[in-house]
């Protein structure tokens, strides 16, 4: 019986943490090398060359060696959709008329 609630209980666990592993499976990571030009607590801005990026970090972020304005570093990151909305386009949603 205390086998079954244990199988019971890890198969709730799966089954709840499934859709945040799913996210993180299917992000595309990405990387960008570059000056830091801006750094605090919730973001670090990064220049290379004339583009910015602009990237959101927390508590959980790693952080190895010295990331402070001026230093060159490495940013590791993942992007994805919080929200989409459609919008209508009334010129292709009309067909011409011969």
């Amino acid at each position: 019986m205390k086998a079954l609630r244990v199988l019971v209980a890890v198969a709730v666990l799966v089954v709840f943490s499934a859709p945040v592993l799913a996210v993180d499976l299917k992000t595309d990571s990405f990387q960008v090398t570059g000056t830091v030009s801006a750094v605090d607590d919730t973001s670090i801005t990064v220049m290379k060359g004339k583009e910015r990026f602009h990237i959101t970090k927390d508590a959980a972020t790693k952080v190895t060696g010295d990331a402070k304005v001026g230093a060159k570093v490495t940013v590791h990151y993942k992007m994805y959709a919080v929200d989409i909305e459609g919008k209508s386009n009334a010129k292709a949603a009309t067909t011409p008329k011969k």
